[in-house]
């Protein structure tokens, strides 16, 4: 039982023991001065608790000199305004340790004055600035990471970012902080803001770290690709307090991927092409004529405009040029203009963006994007529509590129080699072919000439193609005939070395001895006149006469099952262009109405 008569002085101890073990002292104060300082706040101070309490000179002596001036100014303003406050301030000792207090004060609820606390917070101002320190010397070295680093909220709102993201970026650290991550005016590409989204949203919920490859604009407009890494960091209850994100730089290694990709893709397409021979076979004056431009010409970056007809090899060619250029270890694409509909002409040299056009549902780079670096073939250039003849004439000029569904251009490094059995001075002179992009391609011409003026190519040729095919079919052929030979030499071939290859394969498939023998019925055919030209026409006049012949069984329809496109197995497209190129009237073809 605790005596009634000490019930005060036992509340008393009780207080300061708790102030004692909270570091915490009371006091009083009025207009005149201190009325009151409790024993732990003497013990704060360092002073003697039998004294009396300090006067505010001596308090003010004991603050630090540097904080002094902000202290007293608190003062002041407390006694003239009557109204609390709360501030931390030094003090220091008699013995001179230097001890952090804070000071915390109200108005007295009865009379003038003011009561209030002093608290020792020296070990959390300490903590406190030695964690700031931590900090500033954490952000001096992510400033020195080449990666690009950003620390999010647990919401993923923006916190910091290291210098090196913010000088990629070309922004401040709060413009950066005002952008939410795949929301429009984000650093993100627009193609990747949707998924970046989702993926952040699932990220809340699942609280597991996860990676992803963005794209993020520079500070000059252009997009790079980056492998972004999320970690959460939690506090000891499992919540997630940080995300910390580090992107690392991989457009190189995309480009390489798509290269790889692409290369692949027409190497696949390569081997397919039955047609294409391995190696030149012959030693006519004509050919060796062809292969000293090829040397020549090979060395340099000049564009090079392949003609000769249907059959004699221009791709052949165009790969050579390449194989001995200094771009050899590049891609070379090869591009056939007549295969391609007009209509996507551009998007299959130039590439598109996502959402350009009906159907484009992902951004595609074009074959100029595949070949940076390499070579690019553009066979049957005579046959380009003319809205791409005005770019391909841009690439020749400017060496840059604009996919369909942007004006943002793309720099290539690609030689151009092209190719036609064409007569294109002619289709120049029709207004079927821009003058300025003829004379683009024909820096250096090299004309193939027809295997009909390469005669005695032609047993080199048979022999090594008779080889070739023998050995594909698992047959033994150790003989030619005479009489064959002879035929296969006399004959004109319309079809040059694509239609000796042929018949000579043909022949290998149906030889049943060692000694290789042809029909004789094979090439019992009207001989050809030889062309005259620098390109073949003859080519051009029998396509219309097909094209008239079916249009004349269609009664001039070009679309439909029933039309001539379909009877000719090319795209209406395709028709429509080729009907135009070639002046055909289809509307000569219509069927009369009977009145």
């Amino acid at each position: 039982m605790v005596d009634a008569t000490n019930v005060g002085s036992l509340a008393d101890f009780y207080l300061a023991e708790g102030q004692r073990l909270a570091h915490m002292g009371s006091w009083a104060l009025d207009a005149a001065g201190f009325k009151h300082w409790s024993s732990e706040l003497f013990a704060i101070y360092g002073l003697d608790p039998a004294a009396k309490a300090p006067s505010i000179p001596t308090y003010m002596a004991l603050v630090h000199p540097e904080d002094r001036e902000f202290v007293a100014h608190e003062m002041q303003k407390m006694l003239a305004d009557h109204h609390g406050f709360d501030f931390t301030k030094r003090i220091v000792r008699p013995d001179g340790t230097i001890r952090h207090v804070r000071c915390v004060g109200v108005p007295a609820a009865q009379g003038e004055g003011f009561v209030g606390t002093g608290i020792d917070v020296t070990e959390q101002e300490q903590l406190t600035a030695a964690l700031r320190k931590s900090e500033v010397e954490l952000r001096q070295i992510l400033d020195l990471a080449p990666q690009l680093i950003a620390v999010l909220g647990p919401k993923r709102e923006r916190l910091y970012a290291n210098r090196t993201a913010l000088t990629y970026l070309g922004s401040t650290l709060d413009e950066w902080r005002q952008r939410v991550m795949g929301e429009p005016g984000s650093e993100a590409h627009p193609d990747d803001a949707e998924r970046i989204k989702a993926v952040g949203e699932r990220a809340i919920i699942s609280g597991s770290p996860y990676e992803l490859e963005v794209r993020l604009r520079a500070a000059d407009g252009s997009y790079r690709w980056f492998l972004a890494r999320y970690n959460p960091v939690r506090d000891d209850q499992g919540q997630i307090m940080r995300w910390y994100v580090a992107c690392t730089d991989i457009d190189d290694r995309k480009r390489s991927e798509d290269r790889m990709r692409n290369e692949t893709i027409a190497l696949r397409e390569d081997l397919d092409r039955a047609s294409m021979f391995e190696e030149i076979v012959g030693s006519s004056s004509g050919l060796q004529r062809v292969l000293a431009q090829v040397a020549k010409v090979a060395q340099t970056d000049a564009t090079v405009l392949i003609l000769g007809e249907t059959g004699t090899g221009k791709e052949l060619v165009a790969r050579a040029v390449h194989k001995r250029s200094r771009r050899a270890s590049g891609a070379f694409i090869p591009v056939n203009c007549a295969a391609i509909p007009p209509s996507l002409v551009a998007s299959e040299l130039f590439g598109h963006e996502k959402g350009a056009f009906t159907g484009a549902l992902q951004r595609r780079p074009g074959r100029f994007e595949v070949a940076d670096g390499g070579t690019i073939f553009l066979d049957e250039i005579g046959e380009l529509p003319p809205e791409a003849q005005v770019s391909l004439l841009r690439v020749l000029q400017e060496r840059e590129i604009e996919r369909v569904g942007t004006s943002h251009p793309i720099a290539v490094d690609v030689r151009v080699l092209a190719a036609t059995n064409r007569d294109l001075e002619a289709a120049v002179e029709r207004g079927t072919f821009r003058e300025d992009l003829f004379y683009r391609l024909n820096v250096f011409p090299i004309l193939l000439p027809p295997l009909r003026e390469r005669a005695d190519d032609i047993p080199i040729l048979v022999e090594y193609l008779v080889d070739r095919f023998a050995k594909q079919a698992g047959k033994t052929i150790r003989n030619i005939e005479k009489q064959t030979m002879r035929r296969l030499t006399a004959y004109d071939w319309p079809g040059n070395v694509r239609e000796l290859q042929n018949v000579i394969e043909r022949a290998v498939v149906l030889s049943e001895g060692e000694t290789f023998v042809i029909d004789e019925s094979w090439l019992a055919r009207k001989q050809r006149k030889p062309s005259n030209g620098t390109a073949v026409s003859t080519l051009a006049d029998g396509e219309k006469a097909l094209i008239e012949a079916a249009l004349q069984e269609t009664h001039g329809r070009v679309a439909g099952p029933r039309g001539a496109a379909a009877k000719l197995g090319i795209p209406r497209q395709t028709l429509e262009w080729k009907i135009r190129n070639l002046n055909i009237d289809k509307l000569a073809f219509r069927r009369p109405t009977v009145s």
